[in-house]
């Protein structure tokens, strides 16, 4: 899936969150119901594919994901997947008005229930996972602040996943809610939420997502991204989405400079 960024309203093709790209200061992977591209690997697997052997768990009994590309590193519950930091993970959205394929991507990802749906609705013999809920973070390039970061991302998480063609079904927060993170990160975050969504198919459901957005190390404006399906048998409630994001903090200087 992949997302975009929106100010007021959806519009496609604003710049400041969709590819996995920072500034210097400036600033998928649910399988979509709708055709999505396959995760991608993008750095090789060493044999701490998810460097997390040195890094603890701030809350006990959950696990660590560690996104070495940003310099940070955050907790998820045990039962949920970690991926490799290098895959990234995001949706197809539809070209720009230039004829370029456009998308949404983060990585230093984990999700809930990788195999919470599993379809083959365009029946070309191929079936896609569908997991519950997915975390992970990513740059934000041309980002002039948090609060940007925080309304202009998530309603794309929403879209990408969730409505798409749709926007009509997409609400989101006009105004970002000042946070600080339990190791002393402050930044922004902002919800997006749909209803009714038009999509068809096995797996389609409603979605959510939320997006805080912060600087890291070298004050990279990046984001810490949650998105799920909303509306359905076990979705993530939004105390465990918060808790996981009151984890969120530094984990070196980033490796993508």
């Amino acid at each position: 899936m992949i997302a975009a960024g929106v100010t007021g309203y959806l519009v496609l093709g604003k710049k400041g969150g969709k590819n996995d790209q920072a500034d210097g200061g400036k600033g998928g992977q649910h399988a979509s119901q709708s055709p999505a591209p396959q995760p991608t690997p993008t750095s090789s697997v060493t044999d701490d594919p998810r460097g997390t052997q040195s890094e603890k768990p701030t809350i006990p009994g959950w696990k660590v994901v560690v996104n070495p590309r940003w310099g940070v590193a955050y907790d998820v519950p045990a039962d949920w997947q970690i991926q490799s930091p290098g895959l990234d993970i995001g949706f197809d959205l539809p070209k720009q008005k230039n004829g370029m394929a456009d998308n949404i991507i983060q990585s230093g990802t984990a999700e809930d229930q990788p195999k919470w749906c599993s379809s083959d609705d365009d029946k070309d013999g191929r079936t896609e996972d569908t997991p519950l809920a997915v975390v992970g973070s990513k740059g934000a390039s041309g980002a002039k602040s948090t609060d940007e970061i925080a309304i202009n991302t998530p309603a794309w998480w929403v879209y990408g996943g969730y409505t798409q063609p749709d926007k009509k079904s997409i609400t989101f927060d006009k105004k970002a809610t000042p946070f600080k993170t339990n190791s002393g990160i402050t930044g922004s975050y902002g919800w997006a939420q749909s209803a009714h969504t038009p999509q068809k198919g096995k797996c389609a459901s409603d979605g959510k997502a939320l997006t805080f957005g912060f600087q890291n190390s070298v004050h990279d404006y990046v984001s810490f991204n949650f998105y799920g399906a909303k509306g359905v048998k076990g979705e993530v409630p939004e105390a465990t989405i918060m808790k996981i994001l009151s984890t969120v903090r530094l984990h070196g200087d980033p490796t993508n400079q």
